[in-house]
């Protein structure tokens, strides 16, 4: 036996990042439908995250969402992840309906929109939002410690600009929470300008929060809509009027929140709602949340309108970030919070 040779080193299992980025082509999934060249224009930057504005960071990374996608290899779902689910538990659960008032959400389109589809096996995308997930619920963990539990139990997803892939971002994270076995998830789309939440899902719209804010005598809660999906509820937008905006940024919106929240005291809110810079009602739901995350879209976003969406969200202390349409890098920081900012605007 050669004394010296070295015996050799025991091989380091991949990081599941890693291993993501061995089976997943995130080029193809981040495939955008050709279009004429635009003119040239004078435009900021695109946006990087300042040097230690993010703390906590983690790699997080959200391919282009806004473009049509088709890709027929999604949409070969398994059948038996087409079927109604035969969770005893959810089912048994004094918060949810029986099976006949259920909405049935369409996993084939959501498979062929490159979104997490439940029941079906973890891809990467799951798995980036598990990473999301678990930040957000730690978050509302410490609230709840510091005695805010209603705040702790509402998520505002918000975007700067449109077409950033907030609605994409919103549903997504609903489905991944609703895998969490002590989380009931209410999905509420308050994006009363461009509702799309229910168009995400497959689901038809109906009456929804709207309608209980202009009406004192609906119930809200009556309007919620139980989905197919364990732990997953849904409040459509409602009946749109000419002042939607008003609407939300009225006191009705308090105690309607409030009524959501002690209805189910499982319940974790997530609002979907419209931009910051686009409309104001962000601004007003965003002192009703414990925490916002914003999505960035970061291949467009200049740094200007980031900091002007967080400036007017301020009425929330925990602000976190999504940075979408971003190619993989392992160990890259893609998942950040920001915290409160100081009264110059610098965080």
């Amino acid at each position: 036996m050669n004394e010296n040779v070295k015996p050799p080193r025991p091989r380091r299992e991949p990081s599941l990042l890693e291993r993501a980025a061995n089976v997943y082509d995130f080029q193809s999934y981040m495939r955008v439908p050709e279009a004429p060249t635009p003119e040239p224009v004078d435009r900021e930057p695109e946006w990087t995250p300042p040097a230690g504005a993010i703390e906590a960071a983690l790699p997080v990374s959200l391919p282009d969402h806004d473009a049509p996608f088709s890709d027929p290899s999604l949409s070969a779902i398994p059948a038996e992840f087409l079927a109604q689910p035969g969770d005893e538990e959810f089912l048994a659960s004094e918060y949810s309906p029986g099976l006949s008032d259920v909405a049935m959400v369409d996993r084939a389109m959501l498979a062929e929109n490159g979104m997490i589809v439940p029941g079906a096996p973890i891809g990467p995308l799951a798995e980036e939002f598990r990473l999301v997930k678990r930040q957000l619920i730690i978050t509302s963990q410490r609230l709840v410690e510091g005695g805010d539990e209603d705040k702790a139990r509402v998520v505002l997803v918000c975007s700067a600009r449109p077409q950033d892939g907030k609605t994409f971002c919103s549903v997504n994270l609903a489905l991944s929470l609703a895998a969490e076995r002590d989380i009931e998830v209410l999905l509420v789309d308050a994006d009363v300008a461009k509702p799309d939440v229910m168009g995400r899902l497959g689901l038809a719209e109906g009456p929804g929060l709207l309608d209980a804010l202009v009406d004192g005598s609906i119930d809200v809660e009556s309007l919620v809509m139980r989905t197919d999906v364990p732990h997953l509820a849904v409040l459509p937008c409602g009946t749109r009027t000419a002042n939607d905006t008003e609407l939300l940024a009225s006191a009705r919106t308090r105690a309607v929140v409030q009524r959501l929240l002690s209805a189910n005291p499982r319940r974790l809110v997530i609002f979907d709602s419209p931009p910051a810079l686009a409309a104001s009602p962000a601004s007003v739901l965003a002192m009703l949340a414990g925490q916002v995350m914003m999505v960035v879209r970061a291949d467009r976003t200049p740094e200007s309108e980031v900091s002007g969406a967080i400036a007017l969200l301020d009425g929330c202390d925990h602000i976190q970030l999504v940075l979408n349409s971003v190619a993989f890098v392992p160990g890259s920081r893609r998942f950040g919070y920001y915290g409160k900012y100081g009264k110059d605007g610098a965080p």
